[in-house]
């Protein structure tokens, strides 16, 4: 979505899972359980991520650098057309394909304290991700999140990237795994991606997401224990 990947330059030094860690009272609830699915192939020679700074942007090795970084509402131009492919293809996301560019604004850029982020490569945005609480209340100490990736982007290590910088953020901010609701089984990019950074499939709802070209096929619930 196996853990040596996070014991690498950014997570060193972070707290073990023996020590305690304050979990801040009010988390943002996403708008709905839903996942990445379009991450894109894993790249095993671009997938290096380092955080030099406090604001962990992202470096992923390779011929092109990717910054991943927070998103303000000036980006929103250039992170629509991602999501409107993403959803127009109806094969990783159970996004209604009729939904507005205002709905899906609403939906992806999540207030404080959650968090939207973009990946840049040479000035240009190729791919975006969210993350928050998973459910309100007793069920706030877990996060969730989901992530895309520009259609020409894919299979070079910006849906790493982002995954990996989610995964960051989350162990900052207290939160005990990262679960996700809904990643549709077959998607073997986002499966493989998953797996190799530690995730596990919890179940399978059979035949919960109606592909277009598969017929109906399961959505996985997918989740790592943090840091």
């Amino acid at each position: 979505m196996v853990r040596a990947d996070l014991v690498e330059s950014w997570l060193s030094g972070r707290p073990g899972a023996g020590e305690n860690r304050v979990r801040p009272p009010e988390r943002a609830v996403g708008p709905r359980p839903t996942d990445l699915a379009a991450a894109g192939s894993v790249d095993r020679e671009d997938t290096r991520v380092t955080h030099p700074d406090p604001d962990r942007s992202a470096a992923v090795s390779g011929n092109h650098a990717v910054t991943v970084r927070s998103a303000d509402e000036q980006d929103w131009p250039a992170v629509w057309p991602i999501l409107a492919d993403v959803i127009a293809e109806q094969e990783t996301f159970p996004y209604d394909p009729t939904m507005s560019e205002a709905d899906a604004r609403s939906m992806w850029l999540v207030p404080a304290p959650g968090r939207t982020t973009v990946a840049v490569r040479d000035g240009r945005v190729v791919g975006t991700a969210n993350m928050y609480a998973n459910r309100p209340g007793p069920g706030s100490h877990i996060a969730s999140g989901s992530f895309m990736v520009a259609t020409d982007a894919r299979g070079r290590g910006v849906g790493r990237a982002l995954v990996e910088d989610a995964l960051a953020w989350t162990t900052d901010q207290g939160f005990a795994g990262m679960q996700f609701n809904a990643v549709v089984e077959g998607n073997t990019a986002a499966e493989r991606l998953y797996a190799d950074l530690g995730f596990t499939v919890i179940g399978t709802v059979p035949g919960a997401f109606a592909s277009p070209t598969r017929g109906q096929v399961g959505l996985h619930v997918m989740f790592r224990p943090l840091p």
